[in-house]
């Protein structure tokens, strides 16, 4: 199982999260966010992958900042139709390599059916709880209602996973229909803040330690 910490710009919280063995840490790079990245950090990770996080940005701008920041996955959160996953592609200069996630704010099932249009666009899809803002809500939606998703691409899971969770994951299977094989991995960020921006390293350090087990969560 793959685990993301997101919402990072200091250097030396970048260094000691990165140190814990996570697979992906977020950037964001969305002006209104109280997490946004608006200059580069003295330090950017280098063992694990780089996700640089955008909400309805013009295409130019996220082929600069994914080639300044060296970044690995661009994360789409905004309202960014398949259209516009197709044109990233096909821009001059894009990253040939990089990965994309997109991003679907859920509250019930209807809200999956959204995902269908994006189906072979992705290499994930990222399910955040709907909330006032376009992520960053701090709360969870009801895990249950992916019993409902039949899509192909693998998920990670967002959305107020706190330090409090990790027995709440580990029952994952025992939920009714769960598709428990497309979870890639699961989304962590405000829940383990000091501040905006400022991960709580020690609290991350416990919940991965009793996560371990779910190691193998999607297999």
């Amino acid at each position: 199982m793959m685990i993301k910490v997101c919402g990072m710009r200091d250097a030396d919280n970048i260094r000691e999260v990165e140190a814990l063995g996570i697979d992906l840490m977020g950037f964001i790079f969305w002006p209104k966010s109280s997490r946004n990245v608006s200059k580069r950090p003295a330090y950017l990770p280098t063992k694990c992958k780089r996700v640089g996080v955008f909400v309805d940005e013009d295409v130019e701008t996220v082929k600069r900042i994914a080639n300044d920041y060296a970044l690995d996955y661009i994360q789409l959160h905004g309202q960014e139709t398949p259209e516009y996953l197709g044109t990233l592609r096909l821009v001059d200069g894009f990253p040939a390599n990089l990965r994309l996630i997109k991003a679907f704010n859920i509250a019930t099932a209807d809200d999956l059916r959204q995902t269908t249009a994006y189906e072979g666009l992705v290499d994930y899809f990222l399910f955040d709880t709907k909330g006032k803002s376009v992520g960053g809500n701090g709360a969870k939606f009801d895990w249950s209602v992916l019993a409902a998703y039949d899509g192909n691409a693998p998920f990670l899971l967002s959305g107020g996973i706190g330090p409090d969770d990790a027995e709440r994951l580990h029952t994952l299977r025992a939920l009714d229909g769960f598709p428990i094989g497309k979870c890639a991995g699961i989304d962590l960020n405000s829940r383990f803040e000091i501040t905006p921006g400022l991960k709580d390293v020690a609290a991350l350090r416990r919940f991965l330690s009793q996560l371990s087990p779910l190691s193998n969560l999607s297999h």
